[in-house]
């Protein structure tokens, strides 16, 4: 059994004639002979429009009815688009996340995956030629509906395809790739044709929204080849796959960045054996994701502690070190919503030296501060006021020739 799993979007199934578009797209593979599995993500503004709806009926909206209330936006694409198919003399049906079934923990709102019951899908697939699946959704083991936040749709995708060993996962969105960076920053923005789990593993985590990057995960630990492409043309896009040889020959793959950042300082820490873990294990138990972190040298037993936090998380940071202040012992924390990442990627960097310092002459250059520096393997970090983001991003892009497919090696 040869399938291929597709997955569309909210903006490529906002109406009819989009919904009439993405069904051409369906119906190439099958009429090749392949089974498809269809992932739909709900029409766009749908799950944002429910989100208001409990807003507005609930000061404090139970998690678990939250995402009861908004997965009705995948079960309304995934049953619209069967009757189109059904139409068209097709044999398909609709299967919503408890159906298939996608099994998840219980962590309403940011559901992670642990099991698919593929030999129930393989059983669909010998009655239907084309299976409808509600992205974005599962269940837990009580059997409550869970979702798998925002871009969830993609993890469901790659997820499916690998439960079911399918040929290839194509996701369609509203870009026909994955570019060097940002192109509605940059207009030398260049998409790219091959790019590997790591690279964009790491553009996902830094803000580029092409992919959600727990799709990424499970594309690289289940060797999923993802090809992303658009829904409005029939050019071929991005592959993202393992790492090769051309790919290491590149210094630089793109840049990436992410304005949804916020910088935590407290001031005046004890310098003492525990105080990073008093610190960090609370936000952890929040499930606040914590990234760059600098600890300055100590002075007289005390320090500062500096990290950024998702600016969304900001509140409950500071609420919870609030309640830990004479438990840690700093004296002041200041927090500051006015900054953004800025990050230079490429698997190339591993065997090429001198990147960081081209990128810091680069900004220097154009008078851009550097506030905070982390770095990886293949991805070295930059912590700039907000108001940079744009000159850094354009400045980077060029220092590297990523513009026209020119590259520095």
């Amino acid at each position: 059994m040869n399938i291929v799993v597709q997955k569309f979007g909210g903006t490529s199934v906002r109406n009819l004639e989009c919904q009439r578009q993405v069904m051409q797209k369906v119906l190439r593979p099958y009429r090749e002979g392949n089974k498809v599995i269809v992932v739909l993500s709900a029409m766009s503004g749908e799950t944002n429009r429910l989100l208001g709806l409990a807003e507005e009926w609930s000061d404090n909206p139970d998690p678990a009815e939250v995402d009861s209330l908004v997965s009705t936006g995948e079960q309304i694409s995934c049953a619209l688009f069967a009757m189109l198919l059904k139409q068209q003399g097709v044999k398909c049906r609709s299967v919503l996340g408890f159906q298939a079934p996608v099994k998840t923990d219980c962590c309403y709102g940011k559901a992670r995956i642990t099991a698919i019951d593929e030999s129930r899908l393989k059983g669909m697939l010998q009655e239907y030629d084309i299976l409808v699946v509600a992205g974005f959704q599962g269940c837990d083991d009580s059997g409550r509906i869970t979702t798998l936040g925002r871009g969830g749709s993609d993890t469901s995708a790659v997820a499916l395809a690998a439960a079911l060993k399918a040929d290839v996962c194509e996701i369609y969105t509203d870009v026909p790739g994955v570019f060097t960076t940002d192109p509605n920053l940059c207009t030398d923005a260049r998409k790219i044709d091959r790019i590997s789990y790591d690279e964009m593993l790491e553009m996902a985590s830094m803000g580029a929204k092409v992919l959600q990057i727990r799709s990424v995960e499970f594309a690289k630990k289940y060797n999923v080849t993802v090809h992303v492409r658009s829904t409005f043309s029939d050019e071929p896009g991005t592959i993202v796959t393992q790492e090769d040889e051309n790919m290491e020959a590149v210094m630089v793959s793109g840049i990436a960045y992410d304005k949804d950042q916020a910088r935590i300082t407290l001031i005046h820490v004890k310098d003492n054996p525990g105080v990073s873990a008093q610190i960090f294990s609370p936000l952890a138990e929040k499930k606040i994701l914590v990234d760059m972190i600098v600890q300055n040298p100590s002075k007289d037993g005390l320090t500062d502690m500096t990290f950024t936090v998702p600016r969304a998380d900001v509140k409950p940071t500071i609420k919870t070190l609030e309640k830990l202040q004479y438990e840690i012992g700093y004296e002041e924390l200041s927090s500051n919503l006015n900054v953004a990442k800025v990050s230079i990627i490429g698997v190339g960097m591993r065997n090429h030296s001198g990147v960081a310092s081209k990128a810091f002459r680069a900004l220097a250059d154009e008078n851009v501060n550097i506030l905070m520096i982390s770095t990886s393997e293949i991805k070295i970090t930059c912590l700039i006021d907000d108001k940079y983001t744009e000159l850094a991003v354009r400045t980077l892009h060029k220092a590297f020739n990523l513009e026209e497919g020119k590259h520095i090696e």
